[in-house]
């Protein structure tokens, strides 16, 4: 008889694994919740291994969202849960989310609950998604969980894409001005530096600051490279470290322009998943730790631990809201009568509605403010640089026909 390795919890919540003979993984199963034991993993030792991950690809959002919304219909519609996964992996595209789901379904076919079999895969689904199907699969509407993962993920996408597609116009224009004004400095500068250095002409401050910048960039050209690289390597270091991700992130929500859009943003998906979580079943402090870990922000993440922590010793959740100060009058307002009406998962959603029409709003007006500022810099940055080099020649001409 072979032996299984299996992993689950007891009636009290307490995680169990270990050992057993048994005919089968279903047989096992079986034998596990004759114990009042919800089977997690079940594996046949010796024969099948644990894959968390498979290799480097990335599972996109997008295909998330558009699996949780196949997988509600074919669940709605009365398919057994175990031929969805076959047909949705088969289905993929991503081979790494073929994998995955490929290996969900063998955990189910084990015996495993749904959510746990997606546990085993944290890359792919987090903590929102297994608790969500978790509650959805304890009250019996998976389908409609499924469809709210389905919205949830769908806003999440558009947000994202309109706050990337903000930002692609000043990206490029900028990236484009660095290396025109690089090449001015590298290639059509030292042309006139060795002009100039032959006709023996006195050369104003101006012209003498730019040949002063061609010289560095063709010597040290490098120290650009290695500056921006320096960069970004500090930067994550110092977002690995706990408290350097959170002076970090602070430092970000302070910034003038770019801070407002990003408090929106985050309040925004605050909002929304903790509505989300709420309106799914999901008690409020679990769900307040879930949205708390996915937020992004560890200046969120520690206020809405603090949240929580209030909310065990007895507060009711409008008060330590207000009091970390990291959330508009107005959502405190809107959350503190959703409480007492007891219609708080409506009033988040409503509140989420409204700063994603905030976020595109503030990434439209961002962008107006950004493209006459950034044209003007171009244009001063490269008319100067021109102007400075033919600075002497007008000097030359005024001094000859003089």
């Amino acid at each position: 008889m072979p032996v299984f390795t299996f992993s689950g919890k007891d009636a009290s919540g307490q995680k169990i694994s270990g050992e057993r003979n048994a005919p089968s993984k279903q047989a096992l199963g079986q034998q596990l919740r004759r114990e009042r034991i919800v089977p997690g993993a079940i594996r046949e030792k010796g024969k099948e291994f644990a894959m968390p991950t498979f290799g480097s690809g990335k599972i996109k959002t997008k295909d998330l969202a558009i699996f949780f919304r196949q997988f509600s219909v074919m669940i709605d519609a009365g398919l057994p849960l175990v031929q969805c996964l076959e047909i949705l992996a088969a289905n993929q595209e991503s081979q790494t989310f073929q994998k995955t789901l490929n290996g969900v379904r063998t955990t189910v076919e084990g015996g495993a609950t749904l959510a746990n079999a997606m546990r085993q895969y944290p890359l792919a689904f987090d903590d929102l998604t297994t608790n969500m199907i978790e509650a959805g699969e304890t009250g019996g509407i998976l389908d409609v969980i499924l469809q709210r993962l389905a919205t949830y993920v769908e806003k999440a996408v558009r947000l994202r894409s309109a706050v990337k597609s903000a930002l692609i116009y000043p990206t490029s224009v900028v990236g484009i001005a660095i290396v025109i004004v690089g090449a001015l400095l590298k290639f059509v500068v030292p042309i006139f530096s060795n002009l100039f250095a032959g006709l023996g002409v006195a050369l104003p401050l101006p012209t003498r600051i730019v040949m002063g910048l061609s010289a560095f960039v063709q010597g040290f050209w490098w120290v650009f490279i290695v500056s921006v690289v320096g960069l970004v390597v500090g930067i994550k270091q110092v977002r690995k470290h706990p408290r350097g991700k959170y002076y970090f992130d602070k430092m970000l929500l302070n910034m003038p322009v770019i801070g407002s859009l990003l408090r929106k943003i985050a309040v925004g998906r605050f909002t929304r998943t903790l509505g989300t979580l709420i309106t799914s079943g999901v008690p409020i402090l679990e769900g307040l730790a879930i949205t708390a870990k996915t937020s992004g922000n560890a200046v969120l993440e520690e206020a809405l631990m603090k949240v929580r922590k209030a909310i065990e010793e007895g507060r009711t959740i409008v008060d330590p809201l207000r009091e970390c100060g990291v959330f508009p009058n107005m959502v405190t307002q809107m959350i503190g009568v959703g409480e007492a009406t007891g219609a708080m998962d409506n009033m988040l959603q409503k509140i989420a509605d409204f700063y994603e029409e905030e976020v595109d709003a503030a990434t439209k007006n961002m962008l107006a403010l950004l493209e006459p500022a950034i044209i003007g810099i171009l244009g001063v940055t490269i008319g100067g640089i021109v102007i400075s080099l033919y600075m002497p020649l007008f000097a030359m001409i005024a001094k000859l026909a003089g």
